[in-house]
């Protein structure tokens, strides 16, 4: 008996070890463009969008899967990859795509940041250069181990989404009936808000950002398992999150025919419906959910890059050691920041932008991942399987038709 427990303590110890990819990944995901995605569905279609969330978790898990299955099998991030297989011309396509897409998405998170501290009475030329340089320091000053720690810390972020979902008090019979009964609505803007939440949920730098992590934090095969734990349990904790936004605004706003386009009016109005309370956690919700995401984004890119093309990257090594990785981080950070205090400059071309480049690269992303997963001098014995590569293909042409609905309807 005795044995028995400590076995069972030496692998939950271990399954600590290895938390952090995954969860990290899909609350970053909830960043400051999802939350005012769900935001904008659930005060205008009501609890109609809970099932959508339901099918984009599957289709999240598949692919972090993947990317870290690639991860642990070669030690290797993705551009890194991409690069040894197709070569510098695809490798400098995706970057440029990935680059652009980033920078508008990072200066999403650094306007939620903006927004958020707005709404407790700060303004944003003090907010946003304080965010990033702390954002910054974190990076700069700390460990892998460290930085992994903070930001799951920022992770928690979401318990102010949950419990302001319990405050609002909605009809739980009905929210599990739109959650588990597919709601099919023909009209134009139900249809972009539909690709808005995949676009916002399945991103190519989460894909990106989970092998390079997951390469850096050095996983070994023997304890892959432990692993898919961390992205099946990240994918389903995000997404539910991502439905506790849709909830709240969904069980006060919609049924009184409000309709929002962003977070923070979300978190203004929720407070004569459902309490100040309600708004503070809405906030708070956001500030932490822009914090994480202004910090991951980034990294993202500048591992992406790094990798691509052979340059020294990692948390772990000294500035002067990986000069670029360091200077990439910097430069994403101050300009994505300076961008959000031009006075005057409105931000929603900048956020389309970063979506148009998101909703093309996608499909690019997802092919060279089905390639490389299924390549057996890459792959060897942790090739991908039948249901992986036909979950991914239908991913794939469902997103490539929702791209082009999308840009036809820009």
């Amino acid at each position: 008996m005795v044995a028995r427990l400590r076995s069972r303590l030496r692998r939950f110890v271990l399954f600590l070890s290895i938390l952090g990819p995954g969860l990290i990944t899909a609350s970053a995901d909830n960043d400051a463009p999802g939350i005012a995605t769900y935001s904008v569905a659930g005060s205008t279609f009501g609890y109609a969008f809970l099932w959508i969330l339901v099918w984009v978790t599957v289709g999240e898990v598949v692919v972090q899967e993947m990317a870290s299955r690639m991860g642990v099998a070669t030690g290797k991030g993705l551009t890194d990859l991409i690069r040894e297989r197709f070569g510098v011309r695809l490798t400098f396509a995706v970057m440029l795509g990935l680059i652009v897409a980033n920078l508008g998405t990072t200066a999403a998170q650094f306007a939620g940041v903006a927004s958020s501290a707005e709404l407790f009475g700060v303004t944003r030329y003090i907010a946003v250069p304080l965010a990033a340089a702390g954002v910054w320091m974190l990076v700069l000053r700390g460990s892998y181990r460290r930085v992994e720690r903070v930001l799951l810390v920022l992770s928690l972020y979401a318990v102010g989404y949950v419990v302001s979902a319990f405050l609002v008090k909605p009809d739980w019979g009905e929210v599990l009936r739109y959650a588990l009964v597919p709601t099919l609505r023909r009209d134009p803007d139900y249809l972009l808000a539909v690709l808005a939440t995949v676009g916002t949920t399945i991103t190519p730098w989460a894909a990106v950002y989970m092998q390079a992590t997951v390469a850096d934090k050095g996983v070994r095969p023997e304890d892959y398992g432990y692993m898919r734990i961390d992205v099946m349990l990240g994918a389903a904790l995000g997404n539910v999150v991502s439905g506790f936004i849709i909830i709240s605004t969904a069980a006060t706003l919609f049924v009184q025919g409000i309709r929002v386009e962003s977070a923070e009016e979300a978190a203004v109005a929720l407070a004569p419906l459902a309490g100040q309370w309600a708004q503070v956690l809405f906030g708070a919700g956001l500030l932490g959910a822009s914090l994480l995401a202004a910090a991951v984004l980034p990294l993202a890119t500048t591992y992406a890059v790094c990798e691509a093309f052979g340059w020294e990257r990692g948390i772990d090594r000294r500035p002067k050691d990986a000069p670029v990785f360091y200077g990439l981080y910097t430069a994403f950070i101050v300009v994505s920041a300076l961008v959000v205090l031009i006075p005057g400059l409105r931000l929603f071309p900048l956020m389309w932008l970063s979506q148009v480049a998101n909703a093309v690269l996608l499909p690019i992303v997802l092919i060279v991942m089905l390639r490389l997963a299924n390549d057996s001098r890459i792959m060897r014995a942790w090739r991908n399987r039948g249901l992986a590569n036909a979950l991914v293909i239908v991913l794939t042409v469902l997103v490539v038709l929702a791209t082009g609905l999308l840009i036809a309807g820009a």
